[in-house]
């Protein structure tokens, strides 16, 4: 049944939460998981949606951000600098995304694929915007972490700055300040050179 489903898909995305990514918890020596960054990510977007450049729907947004790394169940969590990792990357977001959402009633895996595919594919305003906190979120980590996964995994400015210059597509504000970010973390001597 619909419902049966649905319940389904509820339990297999709690896989989610066993999902690690680089950032630390702030404070701690842990990983955060992948269902703590789409939490936190939906509370940045709420706080900053007036820094959009554009009117959005934050809805929209809050409905992105909370699924975008869903996929991971079966992909896993492609670090933002690896780029050996981002070669079948799509390839295998994609087959997730048809595995994972594949388990609602199809009128929903339709909806959710389709929301998934729009914040991949980056070119409304909320799947902009919600980019730019998904960039952003990490880079405040790192900073106040004094560069901890930044130093572990021999990332230079360089990369940090070429990975998150998109932030201004969603908003220009936030890119000041990511770039602000940036500046103090090689001033600091979190990010080298």
């Amino acid at each position: 049944s619909r419902l049966e489903k649905q319940i389904k898909f509820i339990l297999e995305i709690d896989k989610l939460k066993s999902v690690f990514r680089r950032s630390y918890v702030l404070g701690t020596n842990r990983k955060e998981n992948d269902s703590e960054h789409s939490w936190h990510l939906s509370m940045m977007a709420i706080v900053l949606s007036e820094y959009s450049d554009s009117n959005i729907n934050i809805l929209k947004v809050l409905r992105m951000l909370l699924i975008h790394d869903i996929v991971e169940i079966d992909a896993g969590d492609t670090f933002c600098y690896d780029e050996k990792g981002a070669v079948d990357k799509l390839e295998r977001e994609i087959s997730a995304a048809n595995r994972i959402f594949g388990l609602l009633p199809n009128d929903q895996k339709k909806e959710y694929i389709e929301l998934w595919k729009e914040f991949e594919g980056g070119r409304t305003s909320e799947a902009m915007f919600a980019k730019s906190l998904d960039r952003l979120m990490p880079l405040l980590h790192n900073y106040h972490s004094e560069g901890k996964a930044w130093k572990e995994n021999g990332i230079k400015h360089e990369q940090v700055f070429n990975k998150n210059k998109h932030i201004a597509d969603g908003s220009k504000g936030l890119w000041e300040l990511a770039r602000s970010i940036i500046e103090k973390a090689i001033d600091r001597g979190y990010l080298s050179k």
